[in-house]
């Protein structure tokens, strides 16, 4: 008997791969405009003191850190084998439950988007490429992407979800 034979048929994990999959192109596409249209640290204001699409990189992990490491190699293969492992229990967690769509599948689909769309540029180019800037009154943000949005989100979906009262199944 195999380790996979009792778990739910997954019907509707196509959809929510469907929605990874969208994730990873979105975020390779949006990444590829900005390199050939954006010079290295240039910008282009969309919403005057609030929104602008730059074009900066990433060497380390959120918010830069590890980026000014002694060991940048270290700290990229670190993080891409880190990714790497939480996107395998992304999927993993994806075939237990996808036989439904739910809060908490759509969630894990965006986090498993973002995941591989950031691993690829890691394994690819060394870095992330980062290009959403916001700033909200004097704060400025640290420069995000679009697999960094679906990843918070992602995220932010799951907690609500876990806020949400359970249905009592039936015994």
């Amino acid at each position: 008997m195999s380790w996979f034979s009792n778990w739910p048929r997954p019907r509707r994990l196509h959809w929510l791969l469907l929605i990874s999959a969208t994730i990873i192109a979105s975020d390779r596409l949006s990444k590829t405009w900005v390199a050939s249209h954006i010079r290295f640290g240039g910008a282009i204001p969309v919403l005057d003191h609030v929104l602008r699409i730059t074009h900066w990189t990433n060497d380390g992990a959120a918010f830069s850190m590890f980026a000014d490491t002694a060991s940048p190699n270290l700290v990229r293969w670190g993080l891409i084998a880190f990714t790497l492992l939480a996107a395998l229990c992304v999927l993993i967690a994806l075939l237990r439950l996808g036989d439904r769509i739910t809060l908490a599948t759509v969630a894990l689909a965006l986090i498993l988007g973002g995941a591989l769309g950031n691993v690829h540029d890691r394994i690819a180019y060394g870095f992330v490429v980062d290009f959403i800037e916001v700033h909200i009154f004097s704060y400025h943000w640290p420069d995000f992407n679009l697999a960094d949005s679906s990843i918070v989100t992602g995220a932010c979906l799951l907690f609500l979800d876990s806020l949400l009262p359970r249905r009592k199944s039936a015994s």
